[in-house]
C-alpha cells in the first residue's frame, strides 16, 4: 500500500460558508477561478469535458451536498485519474476553503511546490471574486 505524500492549500473568505458551498457546488462556476482545472467546459454525461493541456479532461464532481464536501476527479487523455479533495468549512462570519493537493508518484518536489502554488493562486483568485460580488 503505497501513501502519498499531501499538502493542503487554503483560503478565507469573508463570506457565509453556506453562500461560499452553493457557489462552488455548481461545476459551471470553476472557470471563473480554477485556472488550473481547464478551459471550455462543457456537459458530458456524468461531468465535464475541459480543454487541458494535453487534450481533453473529463471532470465528475460530488453532487451539491450541505457539508461543504467539493471534491472532484479529473481523468486525463491517457486514463489517469486524480482525486481532489476539496472542503469548505464555516470560519467566524465567513469560511475557509481547503484543497487537498497529492503528489503522483514521478511529480518532483519542484513540480508538487510549483503545483500547490497554482492552487494558491487559484483560492486567492476565488477570495476576490466572491468578496467583491454583491450579495
Amino acid at each position: 500500500m503505497t501513501v502519498l505524500p499531501a499538502r493542503t492549500v487554503s483560503v478565507a473568505i469573508d463570506r457565509p460558508w453556506d453562500e461560499v458551498n452553493a457557489y462552488l457546488s455548481v461545476p459551471e462556476n470553476f472557470p471563473a477561478w480554477a485556472s488550473g482545472l481547464g478551459r471550455n467546459f462543457r456537459a458530458d454525461g456524468d461531468g465535464f469535458l475541459v480543454d487541458g493541456p494535453d487534450g481533453s479532461w473529463h471532470v465528475r464532481f460530488t453532487p451539491p451536498n450541505p457539508y461543504g464536501v467539493l471534491d472532484h476527479d479529473v481523468t486525463a487523455p491517457d486514463g489517469t485519474r486524480t482525486h481532489n479533495a476539496m472542503r469548505v468549512i464555516p470560519n467566524g462570519d465567513g469560511c475557509l476553503v481547503m484543497f487537498t493537493l497529492l503528489r503522483a508518484d514521478g511529480v518532483t518536489e519542484e513540480k508538487f511546490t510549483a503545483d500547490a502554488a497554482w492552487v494558491q493562486r487559484d483560492l486567492q483568485a476565488l477570495k476576490s471574486l466572491l468578496e467583491t460580488a454583491t450579495a
